[in-house]
Parts: C-alpha cells; sequence; structure tokens
C-alpha cells in the first residue's frame, strides 16, 4: 500500500439523532475521498450507536479511500440523569466538560500518529471552533438544516429584518431572495412565544460564533436553494454538499441510528407498487394520543397501506406511551404494519411506497427529495414549519395536513382520510410525483462524481489537505510536531 499521509479530521456532534445523523454522513463522505475521520459524541449515545450499529471504538473502517473510526467521551453526568432533557442545562454542562477532553482527545491522536488537522461541528456546540482555534487548527460547521433557515436565523441574529415580536406576533418576513414567510411559517424558535427559548438560545449561540469556522458545510444542494444560497454566500464561506446521507462509493458503510430498526423491507416488497404510505415523524416529534387516535381512524377510513413508525418516548422524558386504539392493527390486517423505527431510506425508496407523511425535520425532507417521494406535510415546531412551506409551496412535492404546534389543535380523521387520498390517488398526486421525479434527478446529479455538492465537497477536502501542510510546517500549541505522516496501511496501529 502507499505510504501518502491520511489527513485525519476530527467531527464532534451534538447527542441528538437528528445532528449525529448529518454529521456522520459528512464524515463517511469525507472518508471515501481518502480522509481518516473521527467522529465523537457522549457515551449516552456512544453505547446506543455500539449496541445499534456495531461499532466498535477506535477501530477504523475502511470507507470508499479512507477511514472512519469512534471515539465517544464522558460528559459528566450519569447516564439517566433527567437534567440531560433540559438543553439550558444540559448545554453548560456539554461545553465545560467538551472543553477539557476534546484538546486531551486531539493530544492522544497525535501522540498516536494521528494529528488532528481540521475540526468539524454540529449546531448547538459552538465552543467546538473555540477550542480548534486555542490549539490553532482550522474548524468547519455543518448546518443540518436548510439554507432558508440558515438564512432567517442570520438576519435574526443579526437584528436586519423585523421578526413577529410580543407587540406584534403576526408579522409575515420577508427575507431576500425567499417567498414571503408567514408568520407561522418562520421556524418557530424564533417567536417569543415558543415553548423552546432554550433551543432559540442554542442555534444563535453558532451565529455568534459565525467567524470562526472557515466554512459553512450545508447539507443542502445548490440546485435546491440555490438563490438563497448565493444570497447568503457575500456574508459567510457556505459550501453546499448534500444531499449527504446518499454516499456513491461507501453504500453500507456504518450507520448511527441509535435504535435498530424493525424490518420491513419484506413486508413491502410484496405490496402492490404505490399502494402505501409511510409514516413518521422523527426521533424527537411526540404527538398527544388524541391525534395518534384521528390518525388512526383516518388510515382506516381511507383504505390505503400504510406502514407506521412510532418510537417510544426517551425513558428520562416522562411521557406517557402512545398506545393504538383498540382493535385498529385488528381492523388494518395486513394492509398496515406499525413498528418502532425504521431504516428509512429504504423504505423512501421502495416501490410500493406513494407517499410519507413527515413532520418536514430537515433530514426527512432532504431524504424525500432525493428519493423522488411525495409528503403529506405534518410540521410541529422548529425549522419544520419552514421546511413544510417550501415542500408544499416551493418545490411542490407535498399536501399541508396541519401549520404546526402553534395551531394548537388536532387534526381530524377527515383532514387526515381527506389528505392521504390527495397525495395518493388523482391529478395533484401525479403532479407531485412528477415534480419529485424531478428533485430526485437534480439531486443524484449534485452529489454524484462532478455535480455541484462533490465538486463542493473536493474543494473542502483540498482546502483541509493545504491547511494541513500548513499546521505541519509550523509547531503547535500543544507542544507536538503535528507534522507526522499516517500511512495507509499503519492506521490501524
Amino acid at each position: 500500500m502507499g505510504s501518502e499521509p491520511l489527513v485525519h479530521v476530527f467531527l464532534v456532534s451534538f447527542p441528538g439523532q437528528g445532528h449525529v445523523n448529518p454529521l456522520l454522513r459528512l464524515g463517511k463522505r469525507l472518508a471515501s475521498k481518502g480522509l481518516l475521520v473521527t467522529f465523537t459524541t457522549p457515551e449516552s449515545i456512544g453505547h446506543q450507536m455500539r449496541k445499534a450499529n456495531k461499532i466498535v471504538d477506535g477501530q477504523p473502517n475502511p470507507v470508499g479511500d479512507g477511514f472512519l473510526r469512534f471515539e465517544f467521551f464522558e460528559d459528566g453526568w450519569d447516564e439517566h440523569e433527567v437534567k440531560r432533557q433540559d438543553l439550558d442545562l444540559y448545554l453548560p454542562q456539554l461545553e465545560l466538560v467538551g472543553k477539557v477532553v476534546i484538546p486531551q482527545m486531539i493530544k492522544r491522536n497525535a501522540e498516536a500518529g494521528r494529528p488532528v488537522s481540521c475540526l468539524i461541528n454540529n449546531p448547538f456546540i459552538p465552543w467546538v471552533s473555540d477550542v480548534a482555534e486555542s490549539l490553532g487548527l482550522p474548524s468547519a460547521m455543518l448546518w443540518v438544516q436548510s439554507a432558508a433557515c440558515f438564512s432567517a436565523y442570520y438576519h435574526y441574529s443579526k437584528n436586519l429584518v423585523p421578526f413577529p415580536s410580543e407587540t406584534d406576533p403576526e408579522i409575515d418576513v420577508q427575507l431576500p431572495n425567499m417567498p414571503l414567510l408567514k408568520y407561522d411559517e418562520v421556524p418557530s424558535f424564533l417567536h417569543p412565544t415558543t415553548p423552546y427559548p432554550f433551543l432559540r438560545r442554542a442555534i444563535m449561540g453558532q451565529y455568534n460564533n459565525l467567524e470562526k469556522p472557515f466554512c459553512v458545510l450545508m447539507d443542502t444542494f445548490d440546485e435546491l436553494e440555490h438563490d438563497v444560497i448565493e444570497f447568503m454566500s457575500k456574508f459567510v464561506p457556505i459550501r453546499p454538499v448534500g444531499p449527504l446521507f446518499k454516499n456513491p462509493k461507501a453504500p453500507a458503510a456504518v450507520r448511527g441510528d441509535f435504535m435498530q430498526a424493525d424490518d420491513c423491507i419484506g413486508w413491502l416488497d410484496a405490496k402492490p407498487p404505490g399502494s402505501v404510505v409511510y409514516i413518521s415523524f422523527g426521533s424527537v416529534v411526540y404527538l398527544q394520543q388524541e391525534q395518534v387516535d384521528e390518525i388512526a381512524q383516518g388510515l382506516l377510513s381511507s383504505k390505503v397501506g400504510f406502514l407506521w413508525v412510532m418510537k417510544p418516548p426517551h425513558p428520562d422524558a416522562g411521557l406517557e406511551l402512545l398506545k393504538l386504539p383498540e382493535g385498529f392493527l385488528e381492523e388494518a390486517g395486513d394492509r398496515g404494519k406499525v413498528v418502532q423505527w425504521s431504516p428509512q431510506e429504504q423504505v423512501l425508496a421502495h416501490p410500493s411506497v406513494a407517499a410519507f407523511v413527515t413532520h418536514c425535520g430537515w433530514n426527512s425532507t432532504m431524504e424525500a427529495l432525493t428519493s423522488g417521494m411525495p409528503v403529506i406535510a405534518f410540521p410541529q415546531w422548529g425549522d419544520q414549519v419552514t421546511d413544510a412551506k417550501y415542500l408544499v409551496d416551493e418545490f411542490k412535492v407535498g399536501v399541508r395536513m396541519c401549520r404546526g404546534e402553534a395551531e394548537n389543535r388536532v387534526v381530524s380523521r377527515e383532514e387526515v382520510r381527506k389528505c392521504l387520498e390527495e397525495a395518493t390517488v388523482g391529478e395533484k398526486a401525479a403532479e407531485m410525483k412528477a415534480n419529485a421525479a424531478k428533485w430526485k434527478k437534480a439531486a443524484t446529479e449534485a452529489f454524484t462524481e462532478g455535480g455541484s455538492s462533490d465538486r463542493n465537497l473536493q474543494a473542502f477536502v483540498d482546502d483541509v489537505r493545504r491547511k494541513s501542510l500548513e499546521i505541519g510546517k509550523k509547531s503547535t500549541k500543544l507542544g507536538l510536531d503535528i507534522d507526522i505522516p499516517v500511512a495507509k496501511d499503519a492506521i490501524s496501529a
């Protein structure tokens, strides 16, 4: 094997499923382009990932032309510490520990002949770029929402346009190169009345630190959000590198799920093409029992087949386990299947699936668009309400079932049935399917070799390699000469 050095990037993730997935996908893409990638997040998530995905700490997994390895760290709190559920308490704890532990991990890697050349974090942990700066290392950030939402938060943080306020809560927001957002289509954390002000504070932390990363990578693609990306690139060095979940060089590499997926592909295989709706509200949204009952009754009366993901709540979240109405499964028979977790990428690519009832989180949005899957938008909060606006009105691949949690109402079984039918049969369904197919083609072109996202990713890798050589020339503050070549065949040592 050749002895050319493998440049090492270190990925630090906030411990949430919607954060781990895109950052790990980025890690696999970077590894497939010939880098050594170490992925780290707190041990509270590490043990779940090990169990669900057969991960071995420190072991380099070959991905394309490079390698991916995992190291997890203790965040100083007991696994079932209830305070973890409160971000106002947990984020400062994570920062306190992370600022000590991450430099130690980087030092250990350098001593083992794997000097780190770049740190990459995702939102909620902006202090990672402070750690990089203190070590004389470059850093980048992976934004895990849309470019449109990035722009909304940016304009809010800099106070550039009026947003809903206590005196004017129903103001619509006009941002440059974007459609007008009604007051309830603006990312809901920016509302004065949001029940989640801690999430606004967490996201704003990144904007206060935005001058430190040399690059903001985004899990989107130029063709999808061209105008807003072009506009925001005047202020921030943005590189769209999505859809990250598609990796031509490493289709079967390690996954980042916290739960093992149930087997439902065999069940889908037995169903006629386009006969099933897939229902999943992601890893965080948790519905009220009354809403679950209405969805269930709407499914029964619509007569469509369905695959429904009902994730149990986190044991420390203090939530009641949701139940299906009595006799529901018997009445549905073989036309319905309910699982706790699913291999979503495979499900969305399955010919039996006709539409996706989704909470419109960005990961699910990108997966739907890239799979050519029409959606039934059921947003709740945060960026979901903005994503729903784009899916329905801009990308024209969806029907709207609700406007978000702030509406404070239960969507009735009649509305559920109507939306299911509209998205699966008739003229509107055919139109959405055709638009979805166009986005699938555009996404595929973007991530395929030579496409817009692939070129952006390659440019990033080239930047990191160049910066790595510069670091090698000047000794670091770690007191270690960081210019240690790592032979490909020596990294498993």
